[in-house]
C-alpha cells in the first residue's frame, strides 16, 4: 500500500510535467509536425487520386482550382503527365517523415554509440574513432551523399542508410565530448570501485546521462536530413520514380518553372520550407527544455 502511495504522487507529478511541456512547446511547429504525421499515415486515405497515375479525364499541367482552367477533381493542379499535385504532396510528406525519423535514428545509434566508446573507453579506441570522424567530417556531406547514392542505387531505404551514415559524425562528437567529462564523475567511480563491467557503467550511467544531448542533436538533425533527402532526389539519386517525393516533383518540374507552370514548384518547395522551420522551431524549443543552464536564462 505504501509503494502505491508513493507511485501516485510521482506519477502526478509526471503527468503536470508533460503538460507542462506540451503548453509550452511552440505551437506553429507543433501543429505543423503533428499534421505531417497525420497526413502521412492517412494518405492512402485522404488523397483524392493514385499518385503514380495520369489522372481519368484531366489534363496536363491543369492549374490550381482557383485558375482559369482549373478543376475542383484536381485542387491544386496536375503535372506534365496529368498526375494529381496534391496526392503526389500528401504521399510525399510519408517519404520525408520515415527518410527523416529513420535516417536520424540511424546517424543517431551510431554516432551515440562511437562517441560513449571513444569517450569512455580512451586510449587507442578513441583515437581511432576521432580520427576517422575527423576524416569523415572533411567530406562535403551532400556530395558524399551522391557518391553512395550512386555507388548503392537510388532507394528510399538506401537514402536511409546512406544519410545515417553521413550525418553520425555529428552525433559521435559532441556525445564523447559529453563521456569525457561524466566518466570522472563520483557516481561512475564509485560504480567502477564497486566492481561494475564497463558494460553495466555505460548502460547504467553514460547512457542516461547522454540521452538528453542526443535527442536534442536528433530533433536538429531530422530537418537536415530531409533537405539532404530532396537534394538527392532533386539530382536523380534519391527516391526513383514514379515514387513521389517532394525533392523529385522539383526536379521534374524544373523544365516548367520558367513556362508559367509556377504550381509545379512552389507547393512541393513550400512543403520542404514548412517542414523543416517545424523541426529546428521543435528542435530550438527542446534544446531550452532539456538544458537547466538555457531553461535559466
Amino acid at each position: 500500500m505504501a509503494t502505491l502511495a508513493g507511485e501516485r504522487p510521482l506519477a502526478r507529478t509526471r503527468g503536470r510535467s508533460l503538460l507542462a511541456a506540451a503548453r509550452e512547446a511552440p505551437l506553429a511547429a507543433v501543429v505543423i509536425l503533428g499534421g505531417l504525421a497525420l497526413v502521412a499515415l492517412l494518405a492512402d486515405v485522404i488523397a483524392p487520386h493514385d499518385p503514380t497515375l495520369p489522372v481519368a479525364g484531366g489534363g496536363v499541367f491543369d492549374p490550381p482550382f482557383w485558375m482559369e482552367g482549373g478543376r475542383v477533381t484536381t485542387l491544386l493542379g496536375t503535372d506534365f503527365q496529368g498526375r494529381d499535385i496534391l496526392s503526389r504532396l500528401l504521399h510525399g510528406s510519408r517519404v520525408s517523415l520515415i527518410v527523416g525519423l529513420m535516417g536520424t535514428l540511424v546517424a543517431g545509434s551510431i554516432g551515440t554509440a562511437l562517441g560513449i566508446l571513444a569517450g569512455y573507453v580512451g586510449g587507442w579506441v578513441d583515437q581511432v574513432i576521432m580520427r576517422v570522424t575527423d576524416a569523415w567530417l572533411a567530406l562535403p556531406a551532400i556530395v558524399f551523399a551522391i557518391f553512395l547514392a550512386a555507388m548503392v542505387g537510388p532507394s528510399m531505404w538506401n537514402i536511409i542508410v546512406i544519410l545515417g551514415a553521413v550525418y553520425w559524425t555529428r552525433y559521435a562528437r559532441v556525445i564523447r565530448g559529453e563521456v569525457l567529462t561524466l566518466r570522472e564523475r563520483e557516481f561512475v567511480k564509485l560504480a567502477e570501485i564497486a566492481g561494475a563491467s564497463r558494460w553495466r557503467v555505460i548502460k547504467r550511467h553514460i547512457l542516461p546521462n547522454v540521452m538528453n544531448t542526443a535527442t536534442v542533436l536528433a530533433s536538429l538533425t531530422v530537418g537536415v536530413v530531409i533537405i539532404a533527402e530532396a537534394s538527392l532526389s532533386f539530382l536523380g539519386v534519391g527516391v526513383p520514380p514514379p515514387q513521389p517525393a517532394w525533392g523529385l516533383m522539383l526536379s521534374e518540374a524544373r523544365p516548367t518553372l520558367m513556362a508559367g507552370q509556377w504550381w509545379l514548384t512552389v507547393f512541393p518547395g513550400v512543403c520542404i520550407l514548412l517542414i523543416v522551420l517545424a523541426t529546428q522551431l521543435f528542435g530550438d524549443w527542446l534544446r531550452v527544455r532539456l538544458d537547466p543552464q538555457s531553461r535559466n536564462l
